[in-house]
């Protein structure tokens, strides 16, 4: 574990609760993130990322107990995944009735994407923003995903309100988390495995 500079985690919190968006390093990919509650703010994130608000965008928490703070009724089978995915390759779970997020970030059917991270850097930035960060990756739409801070295109660097320091220097290649959507009545599928 790497120690993170507070200062870059404080400023990188005023800016997203000023409405501004960061670009900063997740427990998968870099992200391009910002409060997930703020539509102003999630509005940016599309336009930078020159992506339609009709394919919608995940969120990140600091712990599975605050997710009944945005998502309607947690289906049990979500509560299992969340079980057994414990300190294995990130997950992202698609939760059915969505609330109390920007209405742009829910996809059309009620749905919005929630992983639980645990990286330390992720984390703290939910912790002190007290509130869900979207977590989209740092490239234009079609492009592909950067895996690491170098490879970032400048034009992303350019759009975002605050760049943050920590892992800058990191040239693991890191890969996106797995994707299931559970529906209401416990089935499941893998989008990305």
């Amino acid at each position: 574990m790497i120690p993170f500079d507070k200062e870059d985690l404080r400023e990188a919190v005023r800016v997203m609760r000023e409405g501004g968006v960061i670009l900063y390093p997740t427990d998968t990919v870099w992200g391009i993130g910002c409060d997930a509650t703020n539509e102003d703010a999630v509005r940016r994130i599309y336009e930078i990322k020159r992506r339609s608000d009709a394919k919608s965008m995940l969120v990140l928490l600091d712990g599975a107990g605050k997710l009944q703070g945005y998502v309607q009724d947690i289906p049990s089978a979500a509560q299992q995944l969340l079980e057994v995915s414990e300190g294995q390759r990130p997950m992202t779970i698609i939760y059915p009735n969505a609330k109390n997020l920007a209405k742009n970030l829910i996809a059309e059917d009620g749905s919005v994407g929630i992983r639980i991270t645990e990286e330390i850097f992720s984390k703290s930035l939910c912790e002190q923003l007290h509130k869900p960060i979207v977590s989209t990756s740092a490239n234009i739409s079609g492009e592909a995903t950067a895996k690491n801070y170098k490879q970032i295109s400048p034009a992303i660097r350019d759009a975002v309100d605050y760049i943050c320091h920590y892992r800058r220097n990191d040239t693991e290649e890191k890969k996106p988390s797995s994707i299931i959507k559970v529906n209401t009545d416990n089935t499941f599928t893998i989008i990305r495995g």
